[in-house]
């Protein structure tokens, strides 16, 4: 196989036995300052968010956005429709009334504000994701039933190959393996 032709190295990947030791690999990898590295695991390991480094996610303020713009479009909806499109004048009732608006803007705000969820979890996770290596591992495949990993990426600053790989022996990741793009 030429140098062309070889798949390019995507990262290292460890397979750890239990949440204890994931959770302990974590907590170590981030005191080294790697930056670009993620743990895949069945379930919810608790304490990872904490040894990841991980803050809150910002998919909040995209559903506040939406919720608000929500409101903000149900409220200017009626006021031109009562206004300007089919002004109908009603015992000299004033043309807008918020209170007479709250339905369709209570209902706009629970739709555009689900559309700003989805929309905030489709561009921070960079979704849809149509490949990434990982998926064509074979231990990869057992992330879903009972074991845990960490990869960390080849394009992270600190990535040195043969460092890695005793800290991961030194942490109780077995086996590791360098995974191809």
């Amino acid at each position: 196989m030429s140098e062309r032709e070889r798949p390019l190295p995507y990262g290292l990947l460890a397979e750890f036995a239990t949440p204890a030791a994931v959770l302990r690999a974590a907590q170590k990898l981030r005191e080294e300052g790697y930056r670009r590295w993620e743990v895949y695991s069945p379930y919810p390991v608790h304490g990872m968010d904490k040894a990841t480094g991980r803050k809150n996610s910002p998919v909040g303020w995209f559903a506040f956005g939406g919720g608000v713009a929500g409101c903000a479009l149900g409220m200017l909806m009626v006021w031109y429709m009562n206004a300007f499109d089919y002004r109908l004048p009603v015992g000299g009732k004033p043309a807008f009334s918020p209170f007479s608006a709250l339905p369709p803007s209570f209902e706009l705000t629970i739709l555009l504000g689900a559309f700003g969820t989805v929309l905030g979890l489709l561009v921070l996770t960079g979704l849809p994701r149509w490949y990434h290596p990982l998926l064509k591992h074979r231990r990869f495949k057992r992330a879903t039933h009972d074991r845990f990993f960490i990869v960390v990426e080849c394009a992270d600053p600190r990535f040195q190959e043969a460092a890695l790989r005793r800290t991961f022996e030194a942490l109780g990741g077995e086996p590791i393996e360098l995974v191809e793009d």
